[in-house]
């Protein structure tokens, strides 16, 4: 499939696309590109240290692309047969970013009236792969305030605000023969056979390959999607639809997790607009 880019040029028109094909294929798998880390999470650290350093490095630094693939509940990915990135083809362009990204405002103005409309038509779902930091990165941006205190409120508002989410980490751990969840994107699509279109760590790409594992997962594992809907790797709060009653008790585990590892490098950039990928 061919990568397009999407800049401030040609947001319009892609958003435009981006709401024509959620009608037919509202299942949303995305990835995020952003700086790195300021802090690092031990393996062994409690739950409340390892989301308080999610907020610190969330709030901390920018996000700086954004990567969506729409396909249907059957995996068929959306109807323009074309998945979107930002960015050059072979790393992020940061001065070029800087000078045609997508402006806050504007993102943030047109993706939520986009949203409004489809959630009030039907469900939306939204998959990711680890998407811990990918939530919180554009659970800040969409809703321009700091992210909530505890992981509690973070769960919270992540089932207002996006409604239905699968981690496919998460649900790694429930198929047979992927090491209890415990690696990466690729090697989970090699196990699943899924070949990837583009480069790693381009946040189109990255959308495009957890969309067709996701896809390949539930076929292979029926199972799986049902006992991981709300559930994230690395905490335990379960994440609850908006329009359904939240439970007496919000901190109940999905499942025990071993405490995720923080890879990446240390880097710190000048400010950068975020930016918009659609596929």
């Amino acid at each position: 499939m061919k990568i397009r880019g999407v800049w401030a040029h040609n947001f319009h028109q892609e958003l435009s696309q981006f709401d024509h094909c959620l009608h037919r294929f509202p299942v949303i798998s995305f990835d995020t590109e952003f700086p790195g880390f300021l802090r690092d999470t031990p393996r062994d650290a409690l739950e409340d240290q390892r989301y308080e350093d999610v907020k610190f490095n969330v709030e901390s630094l920018k996000l700086l692309q954004l990567g969506f693939t729409l396909s249907d509940a059957r995996g068929n990915i959306g109807e323009l047969g074309n998945s979107t990135c930002l960015g050059s083809m072979n790393g992020l362009d940061f001065a070029r970013l800087g000078q045609f990204g997508i402006s806050v405002a504007e993102f943030v103005f047109g993706f939520l009236r986009v949203l409004r409309i489809h959630r009030g038509l039907h469900d939306l779902t939204w998959v990711c792969f680890h998407g811990l930091y990918d939530l919180a990165y554009l659970l800040k941006l969409l809703t321009q305030k700091p992210l909530p205190d505890s992981v509690v409120m973070f769960a919270k508002a992540l089932g207002v605000v996006f409604g239905i989410i699968y981690d496919v980490k998460f649900m790694a751990r429930y198929c047979k023969g992927f090491f209890g969840g415990e690696i990466g994107l690729a090697r989970v699509a090699k196990l699943l056979d899924v070949q990837r279109s583009g480069e790693a760590h381009q946040a189109g790409s990255d959308s495009l390959l957890t969309a067709a594992v996701f896809s390949k997962m539930n076929a292979t594992f029926r199972s799986v999607a049902g006992m991981s809907q709300g559930c994230l790797y690395g905490i335990s709060p379960t994440i609850v639809r908006y329009w359904q009653p939240a439970p007496v008790i919000l901190r109940r585990p999905c499942f025990p997790v071993a405490a995720p590892h923080v890879y990446g490098a240390r880097l710190i950039h000048s400010p950068i607009l975020p930016t918009y990928v659609h596929m």
